[in-house]
Formats: structure tokens, C-alpha cells, sequence
């Protein structure tokens, strides 16, 4: 972490002298040390060009030496952390992958990814953790670590996707989150993009960061950990806890909401999960059984 901000301010420096008023935006979170491996590893690779008919040590590494490689880049500049310093991240972290949409899906799933515009298709709104308003459109400030997922077209499909180095913001307050990214077009560099370009999709975070929306699209972490708090208030059975949205869930939380005031819809939204957390951790705390010691 020490390091990071050292390079982070010495980058300031840079920035400020040959930019005049832009300045690094320190992360608003520690950064893990991982997250400073993997840019290391990343950095390392700035200026790798593929061979012919795209070929690259990233493709051949995921399993197809001449694929578009912009995820294979990400993905093994992960598996090279892990085999460097014993650590666990791919497929806990960060996703291994290829195929179109399947990273973002995947953070989807893990209840970490932030939407640009605050809203995840087929979910619902967001908002941050603490926060009573629903997410501002590009409001989030990514942070070093986090992948970004874009879009060239309407269709909302992933195109593309590279990682978050560190953001800069102007004497407008206008800010630029800084990337390094593969497959650009035949290399690995150095890439920029304002908060509010439409080709964002959103951010896979290192960090669970904001509450979604969940109804019958829903599944993954959030999910499994709503049903939990269900079940433990009496309204789900315990069989149903699977990480899927599906019609027990439903009627669940429109039973939770019939009985707490609320519109009984069956969509878990920001208030009926905020209720329904304070209740869980209220009963929870008031169940001596959490901290009763077992003799031998």
C-alpha cells in the first residue's frame, strides 16, 4: 500500500507539471496489496505486440493462441500473481474468462459490479452502501484494480475490457480514470476515458461497494445472502436458499413487506433490503445463543 501511494504521488507530480491542473485522485479505499502485484505484472507487459494472425502468449495461454485477447491479457496477468506470490484470485477475485459478456456477468453474480448509469440490466437500480438515493449516473470513482467493461454499439454486449490503473480529475472536476488494456489495437498500452462515456458499461470492483435491486432475473451472492436473512426471520425455508431469484423467493419477500408496510411486489428493492438487514441484525445481536460457550 505504502509503495502505491509513493507511485501515485510521484505520478501526481508528473501529471501536475505536464498537465497543469490535473492531479491523481488518491483511492477512496486501501488498495490491497494484489491489486498493486497485478499492476506491477501489467505494467511490465506495456508494449507487448501480437505476432501474426493475432497471435499472442495470452490466447495460447487461455487456449486459443489467435483470439481477440483483450480479457485473455487481464486474465493472465491475474494467474501470474498467483503463481508469483501463492495467492487465490483467479476465479475468486477476478473472473478467468473469454467469451462476450461472461466477465461482467460473472461480477454480476459475485455482487460486485457497478453500473455506469446505475442501473444493472435486468436487476434494477443501485445505490451505495449508507446512502438513501439511488446511484447518480457515472457518480463512481473507480478504483486501482477494478476492470472496466465497454460497449462499441446499442446493443449493451461487453466489447471490450481493461483495468483500472488509478483516476485523474481537472481544474473542471472533470475525471479520467486511467487504464492499461491488451488487444489495443495490436498491443498492450496505456488508455483514458471520462466517467461519463457512454461506451462504459460499468466496473467489475475489487470491493462490494453498492446494493442492487433483485427480482426474478436475480442470482449470485446478494441473492444467496437475502435468502439467508429471510430464512432466518421465518419466511423462506432453508431448501430454498440457492442463490436464484425463484417463486418462493418471491413470495417470501412479499410476505416480508406485506408485514413490514410495504407494497407487497416480491421485487427486493433499496428500502425492503434495508428494512429487511435491520431486522435481521436486530434479532441476531438479541440471540444470546451467537455467544453462548459450549463447555467440554
Amino acid at each position: 500500500m505504502r509503495r502505491l501511494i509513493l507511485c501515485l504521488a510521484a505520478f501526481t507530480l508528473l501529471f501536475s507539471s505536464a498537465l497543469g491542473e490535473e492531479e491523481i485522485i488518491a483511492p477512496a479505499y486501501p488498495v490491497p496489496q494484489y491489486v498493486q502485484w497485478l499492476l506491477d505484472v501489467a505494467r511490465g507487459e506495456l508494449g507487448y505486440t501480437e505476432g501474426r494472425d493475432l497471435y499472442t502468449k495470452y490466447g495460447e495461454w487461455a487456449g486459443d493462441p489467435y483470439a481477440e485477447w483483450c480479457a485473455e491479457f487481464l486474465c493472465w496477468c491475474v494467474d501470474q500473481v498467483d503463481q508469483q506470490y501463492g495467492t487465490r484470485l483467479l476465479t475468486q477475485i477476478y473472473p478467468r474468462y473469454s467469451g462476450m459478456n461472461t466477465g461482467m456477468n460473472w461480477f454480476i453474480r459475485q455482487g460486485r459490479f457497478i453500473a455506469r448509469n446505475g442501473v444493472v440490466p435486468d436487476w434494477g437500480s443501485q445505490w451505495f452502501y449508507g446512502e438513501e438515493d439511488r446511484m447518480a449516473v457515472a457518480s463512481y470513482i473507480p478504483q486501482p484494480g477494478d476492470w472496466v467493461f465497454y460497449t462499441f454499439d446499442a446493443s449493451g454486449n461487453t466489447a471490450h475490457v481493461a483495468m483500472i490503473e488509478y483516476c485523474t480529475q481537472d481544474e473542471n472536476g472533470t475525471v479520467t480514470a486511467h487504464v492499461i488494456e491488451g488487444n489495443l489495437p495490436d498491443r498492450v498500452q496505456r488508455n483514458t476515458h471520462q466517467l461519463n462515456d457512454w461506451r462504459v458499461l460499468g466496473y467489475g470492483t475489487v470491493r462490494d461497494l453498492a446494493g442492487v435491486v433483485l427480482n426474478s432475473h436475480s442470482a449470485g451472492i446478494k441473492v444467496e445472502r437475502l435468502q439467508e436473512m429471510l430464512s432466518a426471520l421465518g419466511y423462506l425455508d432453508a431448501q430454498y436458499i440457492t442463490g436464484n431469484y425463484g417463486s418462493a423467493t418471491a413470495q417470501a419477500v412479499r410476505s416480508f413487506q406485506a408485514d413490514t408496510g410495504k407494497s407487497p411486489t416480491g421485487i427486493a428493492n433499496h428500502h425492503t433490503q434495508d428494512t429487511l438487514s435491520a431486522m435481521y441484525w436486530q434479532n441476531y445481536w438479541l440471540d444470546d445463543s451467537h455467544f453462548t460457550v459450549q463447555d467440554n
